[in-house]
């Protein structure tokens, strides 16, 4: 089979298509044949190791995984003997985080436990494929900060993958919402139903006056200090990435002295928190952005387009 293979941390062009041993499912596994899969902002910090500490777990010296890609959309081939959840011909969206990563080829073995689900009846694989990183990252930060009907809520950088779902999530759970993001993305975070949109090139969202129950920086480039001060008593700063020590130590600070909350990482996987993205977009509440879509064989380039950092939802690429 075809697959995406790395050998070393680097820049995009490390990244090279190769034809690899197509995998067998275990008894409690199924294969994947893969027709479409994401590249996030958390792939291209893997590709890097940047920060740093994606070395502590994705090898030191050089990674320890060769194939990368979390999110993932296509049909089950075949399943293991064990496997009650699926058949063969289910046609399933969801992640391989948790299993070895792995997207960026055409076939993947995961376990029927994984964070997997017959893909949304509405859209096609390209868009399911866009739905789990930015998603189920949202929707984790967003309850951590105890989202409620009549808050204010603040996203900053809500043109991304995790933004675009954000907005969207925030206006379901009936907030006032404010989008931040550059000047070319206003209208499409405006029809993601935004209720006010800042132009972080032309305004500091911190010398508003303005004050949010919850400000989610989905893109890790947010004053913090000012963020805080921003923050209502009892509310929550929500960081999904870009962590350093120092913003972890101030968070801890913060939280510990004051009465407002920072909450930063990474998003815990569930199962249920797919299915509920599912069914609200079956219900027409929520929709995945896509930005571009590439063939397995740019891949580089598509990379390369990410790490820019200026996408609009979602960057995908296509195997079928």
């Amino acid at each position: 089979m075809r697959a995406v293979v790395y050998t070393k941390y680097g820049p995009p062009d490390v990244l090279k298509l190769k034809e690899v041993e197509k995998p067998s499912p275990k008894e409690n596994e199924v294969l994947i044949k893969i027709y479409a899969a994401a590249v996030t902002s958390g792939d291209v910090r893997l590709r890097k190791a940047d920060p740093f500490l994606v070395r502590l777990y994705f090898g030191l010296i050089k990674p320890k995984v060769n194939i990368l890609g979390v999110d993932l959309a296509g049909d089950i081939e075949s399943i293991g003997k064990d496997v009650q959840l699926f058949k063969k011909g289910d046609k399933v969206f969801g992640s391989a985080f948790d299993f070895g990563l792995g997207s960026y080829a055409e076939y993947k073995c995961l376990p029927e436990h994984a964070v997997l689900a017959i893909k949304p009846t509405n859209l096609t694989y390209e868009e399911s494929a866009a739905v789990f990183f930015g998603g189920h990252t949202a929707l984790h930060f967003l309850k951590k900060g105890n989202i409620k009907k009549g808050q204010k809520v603040l996203i900053y950088g809500a043109s991304g993958a995790i933004g675009t779902f954000a907005v969207q999530l925030a206006k379901y759970f009936e907030t006032e919402v404010t989008g931040v993001c550059s000047t070319t993305n206003l209208e499409i975070v405006k029809s993601l139903g935004a209720d006010k949109v800042i132009d972080y090139t032309k305004e500091d969202f911190t010398k508003s006056g303005e004050s949010y129950d919850i400000i989610f920086d989905t893109v890790g480039k947010s004053p913090f200090s000012g963020s805080v001060k921003s923050l209502n008593k009892n509310g929550f700063y929500l960081r999904a990435v870009h962590l350093s020590l120092s913003s972890i130590l101030r968070g801890i600070w913060t939280s510990s002295t004051t009465s407002k909350k920072v909450i930063a990482g990474v998003a815990n996987e569930k199962t249920e928190d797919l299915i509920f993205l599912k069914e609200l977009i079956e219900a027409g509440k929520i929709k995945p952005v896509i930005d571009r879509r590439y063939p397995l064989e740019q891949i580089v380039e598509a990379h390369s387009y990410v790490e820019k950092g200026h996408k609009k939802g979602n960057v995908i690429i296509t195997l079928k």
